[in-house]
């Protein structure tokens, strides 16, 4: 009896050890290696951008021509934007990559393939880890209408304005991100940004979303937008 009550206590530490290393793994290391990943796809753009080689602008809201320069394509698994959201604090800013599967995930955001380019007609739209992997999106119920999320490649600056959210859903919604989004309360085609994350927060059960319109455009040689000064 004694060999088996020490059995057994001896089982039941070890999985306690190996369930407080597997706690450890995902709240800390997952972000440790995210964020440094994440923080290499910006200074890859960065050199890259250095190098005079960001995308081609789309036109701006109002103009009626797209800019001549065909765009590059989108690459899976590359880096070629990067994301603020002020009100995520003044420090936050991701990398935004082609592609939305989870290896695409664990270095930055990820860009819904077959959704439109960045600025450009349609409806651009983003997903984001709420947890693990840097928790990128940890706040994002935060985000409220009027909020503003701008993002650059390299040659422009973009600012969106929120209208809308964040709107709770289930992952099989796939309208919401249409390039003219189901239930976003946008009548027609236009400019749009769509986020996506999970909830809750350490579940996927339901996607929280917010949807955005482009308001305004500026090359990057002409300074920061009004949106990122502090």
């Amino acid at each position: 009896m004694r060999v088996i009550v020490r059995t057994v206590s001896e089982l039941c530490i070890t999985v306690g050890t190996l369930i407080v290393l597997f706690v450890v793994y995902v709240l800390f290391w997952t972000g440790v290696r995210a964020d440094g990943a994440m923080n290499d796809q910006i200074d890859q753009l960065h050199r890259q951008w250095s190098k005079g080689r960001g995308q081609p602008a789309a036109a701006a809201p109002g103009e009626q021509t797209v800019a001549a320069t065909r765009p590059e394509p989108y690459h899976h698994g590359r880096a070629f934007a990067i994301m603020y959201i002020p009100r995520l604090g003044a420090g936050w800013h991701k990398p935004v990559l082609e592609g939305t599967g989870a290896g695409v995930l664990k270095k930055g955001l990820g860009h819904y393939a077959r959704t439109a380019r960045l600025g450009g007609t349609g409806n651009f739209s983003v997903a984001g880890h709420r947890r693990t992997y840097g928790d990128p999106f940890e706040d994002f119920p935060r985000l409220r209408p009027g909020d503003a999320v701008v993002l650059t490649d390299g040659t422009t600056w973009y600012t969106y304005r929120i209208d809308k959210g964040p709107y709770k859903t289930v992952p099989t919604d796939v309208g919401v991100v249409d390039p003219v989004p189901g239930k976003s309360g946008y009548a027609g085609p236009g400019r749009y940004l769509t986020l996506t994350t999970c909830d809750p927060e350490w579940g996927h059960s339901h996607r929280l979303i917010v949807w955005a319109h482009l308001d305004a455009t500026q090359p990057v040689d002409t300074g920061e937008p009004r949106a990122l000064r502090r």
